[in-house]
């Protein structure tokens, strides 16, 4: 790995952009409209109690369709292989936010929480891997003193979140740059001794991840479909670039942490949402 994380950074804005894109296409994506009952109405003046009666026929079908269309979702949903798991949010909150939405590439470690891919190339994450893998994060942070837990973010758009999450818990935040030694040079200013470290992306946060496996800490890592997780503890499977993403997934772990702590606190999504 290297020693600046900024050497692996990735270009955050356009990555995005092109998220942003695809949860923007998703959203145009709507049904074709019911068949015009103004057609079906002029076939019924024929008469007959025959043609009267498949008229209604028609017309419940038609209502029934109607009905149909305005339950669908704008989304494209499949994102999970069973739909009736029971989600911490409804399927439809993290499909707006792109938690789902990969990259066009997927690493071998990472197989088992993709769902499938798009016609475009992209791989669809299983959002039920994603909100079981919270859930499981939350029950392993509840073990730890608050102080203890480290979360890290080179992210731009990973950074707010990691410090209200931080906030909401009681954890210490490194964003921004992650300086060589924090966790490994006593002698460091800025030298800490956590227990935990949960990092945005285990390519961005390269150098925290390093060096929690230096000093023998465990990492909990948000990993999208192209990250390697050889030196990861515990993986919640998500969009680790786009700036809705990472505030829905940070905002659910801090309040199902607070949960298992016995907490009564508890935050709205929108305090996890940084002003454009």
């Amino acid at each position: 790995m290297s020693e600046d994380n900024d050497a692996v950074e990735l270009d955050e804005d356009a990555e995005t952009e092109a998220v942003d894109a695809d949860v923007e296409e998703e959203a145009d994506t709507t049904e074709e409209s019911t068949a015009d009952a103004g057609a079906e109405e002029a076939s019924a003046d024929a008469g007959t109690d025959e043609t009267t009666a498949a008229d209604d026929v028609g017309a419940a079908e038609d209502d029934e369709a109607d009905l149909e269309e305005e339950d669908a979702s704008p989304f494209d949903d499949d994102v999970m292989p069973d739909d009736d798991v029971d989600l911490l949010i409804p399927v439809e909150d993290y499909l707006s936010a792109g938690v789902h939405i990969g990259t066009q590439q997927k690493t071998k470690d990472m197989e088992r929480f993709i769902h499938r891919v798009r016609d475009d190339g992209l791989y669809v994450l299983d959002v039920s891997e994603t909100d079981g893998r919270i859930r499981t994060a939350a029950d392993f942070l509840a073990n730890y003193d608050p102080e203890q837990i480290l979360v890290t973010s080179s992210r731009q758009y990973g950074r707010f979140p990691a410090e209200k999450f931080a906030d909401a818990v009681g954890a210490r935040a490194r964003t921004g740059r992650f300086i060589p030694g924090t966790l490994t040079n006593p002698d460091y200013a800025g030298y800490i001794e956590p227990d935990v470290v949960v990092v945005t992306d285990p390519i961005g946060d390269a150098q925290a991840v390093k060096e929690a496996i230096t000093v023998g800490i465990p990492v909990i890592a948000m990993c999208d479909s192209n990250n390697q997780l050889s030196n990861v503890d515990l993986v919640i499977p998500t969009n680790n670039k786009g700036r809705r993403a990472l505030s829905v997934v940070y905002w659910l772990l801090a309040n199902e942490t607070l949960d298992r702590r016995g907490a009564d606190t508890v935050f709205a999504l929108e305090d996890f949402e940084d002003e454009l």
